[in-house]
């Protein structure tokens, strides 16, 4: 037995690098073969923005209705247990190792990659919690995201857009072509409304290995989470619960569905905080479309951002998310410089490529400080890892309360 504690573990994991990355499916597939079909149903949510939010409304959607669930996404803000929940909560640490343990015994010198030994612990965890359905969001792209090695049951395509082009390619068409591949040979599939380049890559997929593509259209229900682009992650969310839902043996209950919608919560997105008298805006937005989407949510709920704390990967395509980042606020904008993160831009480096009322700042601490006495709201984008940085400071707002 290799892991004796859940700390054995993310010690073996940041030895593997958690951005470490190399693209096939050889390695997962060989755990996958030892570890045999799941004996449950998987759902596969792929896509560029809103993968977490959909694979959210859809656990939430099976759990409403009684089926117990697993539920696997990235990144995690404050602890990786945040990666892997069964009904909706952290795996006890005990049910951690032993998966890990399995994982380390069918993998053998397989020499998983950090992402593929969180997916393969957790459809371990899952097996052995006795969940139904897994819920279970891609990584980085489609053709070599490590859930595929297990199969799924349906999957889920959310907005396809400009991101990771070094990894996936320079267009829509690259992207898409990727992302694609999480639709499996006499597979369902479902998608959000997508560009007309993105669809019909997707539909000429779906043809190639006949497959079922449906475009879903935006839900009628009230949804918890905020932004018109919610309301279309949860119509995604339903069109798949529907299919899923008889092979679950679940008679749909109106009510069920309703409170599923309402009560489906992820941290940071289009969240609205309060934290010493200043509204505080989370939304992890970090790329172009996201940040259109961003724009469009602040107009529609009558919000202008007194200032603006942001932080990038420098990855990202920072001349074209300039002129949207500056376009959050007339007032003005901190960047600090986070050094935990090797991939993110220095403040420095950020604040000259944002120009005009952009000021880097030493830390995060003092971004929040110097933007809080601009007035309220605060708006906090850019990066995922900026809004773990809050929630270190303010855990009490990764749960929402009543949720």
């Amino acid at each position: 037995m290799r892991f004796t504690s859940i700390d054995d573990i993310f010690q073996y994991l940041d030895g593997l690098g958690l951005f470490h990355m190399d693209l096939t499916l050889d390695r997962v597939a060989r755990f996958a073969e030892a570890f045999g079909a799941p004996d449950f149903l998987v759902a596969h949510v792929a896509g560029t923005n809103g993968k977490g939010s959909t694979a959210a409304f859809l656990e939430r959607l099976a759990r409403e209705h009684g089926v117990r669930t697993g539920l696997y996404t990235s990144p995690h803000f404050l602890n990786l247990r945040e990666r892997v929940l069964v009904d909706g909560a952290w795996l006890p640490e005990r049910q951690w190792i032993d998966a890990a343990n399995e994982v380390d015994k069918l993998a053998g010198d397989a020499g998983l990659t950090y992402f593929e030994f969180l997916t393969c612990l957790a459809m371990s965890a899952f097996r052995r919690a006795g969940v139904k359905l897994a819920v279970m969001e891609a990584g980085l792209g489609g053709r070599y995201d490590a859930v595929r090695a297990f199969g799924s049951d349906v999957a889920l395509l959310t907005p396809i857009g400009l991101d990771h082009v070094q990894v996936l390619g320079p267009t829509l068409e690259y992207i898409s072509r990727d992302k694609a591949h999480v639709i499996r040979k006499d597979g369902k599939a479902f998608s959000a409304l997508q560009d007309d380049r993105v669809a019909d890559v997707l539909a000429e997929r779906a043809e190639q290995v006949g497959a079922k593509l449906v475009f879903t259209r935006p839900a009628c229900l009230e949804v918890g989470m905020r932004g018109q682009h919610q309301r279309d992650n949860a119509g995604l969310a339903l069109a798949a619960w529907d299919e899923l839902a008889p092979g679950l043996g679940v008679v749909q209950d109106a009510d069920a569905r309703s409170r599923a919608l309402q009560r489906a919560f992820v941290p940071g997105r289009f969240q609205v905080v309060e934290q010493y008298g200043v509204a505080w805006i989370l939304d992890g937005a970090h790329n172009e479309p996201a940040l259109e989407v961003l724009a469009e949510t602040l107009q529609s709920e009558r919000l202008e951002p007194a200032a603006l704390v942001v932080a990038c990967m420098r990855d990202k395509d920072i001349d074209r998310m300039a002129p949207l980042l500056r376009g959050l606020t007339s007032g003005p904008v901190h960047c600090p410089t986070l050094p935990q993160y090797e991939r993110m831009l220095p403040g420095e480096e950020l604040a000259a490529c944002l120009g005009g009322a952009a000021a880097a700042a030493p830390d995060c601490r003092a971004a929040l400080e110097r933007a809080s006495k601009a007035g309220s709201p605060v708006l906090i984008c850019g990066s995922l890892y900026l809004l773990a940085e809050f929630y270190r400071f303010y855990p009490r707002h990764l749960q929402r309360e009543a949720n």
